[in-house]
């Protein structure tokens, strides 16, 4: 019995070696983990964002990605000696659309150039009569009434990947952007839901009635393709929503207009440069919220049969399994 038990054992290592040296039955977060350091903030401005106050610039920086051109260079520099990473979110001179985004492209260079954690800032309108314009949402969580959804990863060609979502924002860092807000003087609002429609028309006054009896709280166009695509890129991400406008579903005020949303946005964007930079100081020197390992389980395609030609394309996102 001894000997049947011991030679059991043996086969039982034999095999297990086997899976181990041929990647077949072990989670990505088995790999060999990078060592580079990730510890720049980024910030992607939204509309009428485009500079931050105490902001020390250095260069703006042309990035080239597999995934096509970003909206536009990025802005290097310190913020009270935090290195900083800025993208115009619409490009300078606001050129590009919502649906036009290349979220794919800006969320990969932030990460190629060493961002771990990114702030939002985006003009949103107001579906809830509690969320005044020239007021900031916290949101902690999304709804997708676009038809971008499956653009919006990092994963296929050959490697597959599903990130656990069901907490969109990454709290500690939109913790931290509340308590800058709230000290900042500005009315900030806990938690909230941000509805991502596709525009780039305003939405129609039954489908904001619709969204409005829904209970949702602002309405966007741009940030739950960053979300996803940061989430996959192990980047923290945070919303500083910046009520412009009620949209269309409150009959007693004039219906969003451009004209309407530049007027708030010069308050709002005084606000959140204020917030921000209170904010990146309590930002801590080293990666390790949840989000930063998004990826650990995630990954379902075994190591060996990985392409090669997407892992080149994916080596800024999966580098730390390599």
């Amino acid at each position: 019995m001894l000997r049947w038990t011991l030679q059991s054992i043996n086969i039982i290592f034999i095999i297990a070696g086997y899976l181990i040296k041929f990647n077949l039955c072990f989670p990505a977060k088995q790999f060999k983990v990078a060592s580079c350091v990730m510890n720049k903030v980024g910030v992607i401005g939204g509309s009428g964002l485009y500079d931050i106050d105490g902001f020390e610039a250095n260069e703006w920086i042309k990035m080239t990605t597999p995934f096509g051109d970003p909206s536009d260079e990025f802005l290097t520099g310190k913020l009270d000696d935090r290195d900083l990473v800025f993208l115009p979110r619409h490009g300078r001179g606001h050129r590009i659309l919502p649906s036009e985004l290349n979220h794919l492209a800006n969320i990969w260079a932030m990460k190629e150039m060493g961002v771990s954690w990114i702030i939002s800032a985006s003009a949103v309108g107001s579906l809830q009569p509690q969320y005044a314009p020239c007021e900031i949402v916290l949101i902690d969580q999304f709804i997708d009434n676009t038809k971008q959804s499956t653009t919006h990863t990092f994963f296929g060609e050959g490697i597959v990947g599903h990130v656990a979502f069901a907490e969109p924002v990454c709290e500690e860092l939109r913790t931290i952007l509340l308590a800058a807000a709230n000290e900042s003087g500005a009315k900030a609002h806990d938690r909230g839901t941000y509805v991502n429609m596709e525009g780039p028309a305003f939405s129609t006054r039954a489908e904001s009635l619709r969204n409005q009896k829904l209970g949702f709280d602002v309405i966007g166009m741009t940030n739950l393709g960053e979300a996803r695509c940061a989430r996959e890129a192990e980047i923290s991400y945070a919303t500083l929503a910046l009520v412009t406008d009620y949209d269309c579903w409150k009959v007693d005020e004039d219906p969003v207009s451009v004209d309407a949303v530049i007027a708030c946005l010069k308050k709002n964007v005084s606000s959140a440069k204020t917030i921000i930079r209170n904010a990146v100081p309590r930002i801590p020197d080293a990666p390790a919220w949840p989000s930063h390992s998004a990826l650990d389980n995630a990954i379902m395609t075994v190591k060996s049969a990985w392409p090669s030609d997407t892992v080149e394309k994916l080596r800024p996102i999966i580098g730390r399994f390599l």
